[in-house]
């Protein structure tokens, strides 16, 4: 084989040696002065973050192993002690950012697809159920629906005002989207409605209570005649269709999770919860499993609604955990235990609280200051 010229084997080597380093090179075979400055940062960083996610790493096992230490113990009636959790704050990453590669491909479209918003739900209804919710005729229509579910289920006046308050700051709207405001139309979360119930929530609970909701409708269509009635009744058969679709998977948190968000049936559902007939009855429905869950566990107390709050915000496992904590233990257990290490990162609440103390005192705290907004004052006014 002849031997390339000169000139053209420095343009090789050139190519090559970007290839392996991510460095630009000039056809000289010379790193560039932006290559080399990022050669020079991503080294500074990885030694200084090498270490701290080996830290990290290390808490967020310890973490989970007491987690599981704590469910085995609760199940077998053991006592759990001051022991059982991990008693210091997370690792936190001090260092310098990670830097940018310069040769690094642009993120393609659509790599992460964006949150669906109130549109997509209702045209994902539409498409997939041939469904279009009955909207309320006013906002204090949909309150005064959803204090009837909250009472006709148990729950006090004291509790829905708090969630609702630190749920939505105590000016919410029945469809309120985690992100979305007037001047800003991408959502943060796909979280709707008074308890901010996610996708994944809403196919769960038509899994798990889907009976009690197509009673509930089949109560009320027996009271109506004519049109109404039809329209009622065709309303139910539509949801009978959404229950068994949300049956027909698995028992499982991260089944639910999947068809939620990956499928357009799942993404349909969702706007189930603008509906007057049904919206409340769900909403009402995801608090009152977290006081069944609490009773099913031997607490017997009524919830605070700053307890009731905790369970709906961290999950009925979890919140159950903080909630039978003795006080003497609020104080020095962190938050930390009772997230995962995504989650914790996420909810700047838990971070800035740092022990479960402080986590109850700011929740009810928020309470207390958004219950004088307009809207949690007109929603006790409703019940």
């Amino acid at each position: 084989m002849p031997l390339l010229p000169r000139s053209l084997r420095l343009i090789a080597a050139g190519l090559l040696l970007a290839g392996a380093t991510s460095c630009a090179v000039d056809v000289t075979g010379a790193v560039s002065p932006v290559a080399s400055d990022y050669q020079k940062k991503l080294a500074d960083y990885e030694q200084v973050h090498g270490p701290y996610e080996q830290a990290a790493n290390a808490y967020w096992d310890a973490v989970a192993d007491k987690r599981r230490l704590r469910n085995a113990k609760r199940r077998n009636h053991q006592p759990i002690g001051l022991d059982d959790y991990v008693l210091t704050q997370p690792p936190v990453y001090t260092g310098p950012p990670k830097p940018i590669d310069p040769n690094a491909p642009p993120p393609q479209p659509g790599e992460r697809p964006e949150i669906p918003v109130i549109a997509d739900f209702l045209k994902a209804a539409a498409e997939e159920w041939h469904f279009v919710p009955d909207r309320p005729r006013s906002e204090l229509e949909f309150k005064h629906a959803y204090g009837e579910a909250a009472l006709a289920a148990g729950l006090t006046r004291e509790q829905i005002i708090g969630v609702y308050a630190f749920e939505t700051g105590g000016t919410g709207t029945y469809d309120t989207q985690a992100g979305v405001t007037p001047t800003r139309p991408k959502a943060i979360s796909p979280a709707l409605g008074y308890n901010q119930l996610l996708t994944t929530n809403t196919v769960s609970l038509l899994a798990e209570n889907g009976g009690d909701f197509i009673a509930a409708l089949r109560h009320k269509a027996r009271m109506l005649t004519g049109e109404a009635k039809h329209h009622l009744d065709s309303k139910i058969e539509t949801l009978k269709r959404m229950v068994a679709f949300s049956r027909s998977i698995p028992h499982r948190w991260s089944e639910y999770d999947r068809i939620a968000k990956t499928t357009a049936q799942g993404i349909g559902i969702h706007a189930i919860l603008l509906d007057i007939d049904i919206g409340p009855l769900l909403q009402v429905q995801k608090l009152t499993t977290s006081i069944r869950f609490a009773r099913v566990k031997g607490y017997l107390t009524p919830l605070t609604p700053a307890e009731l709050e905790l369970m709906n915000l961290t999950g009925d496992g979890n919140g159950i955990d903080m909630v039978t904590m003795p006080q003497a233990f609020r104080d020095q257990v962190p938050t930390a235990n009772f997230f995962q290490p995504n989650g914790y990162d996420r909810n700047p609440v838990a971070k800035r609280t740092k022990v479960v103390a402080g986590l109850i005192a700011e929740i009810a705290g928020h309470m207390t200051h958004n219950a004088q907004n307009a809207g949690a004052k007109e929603l006790a006014a409703a019940f």
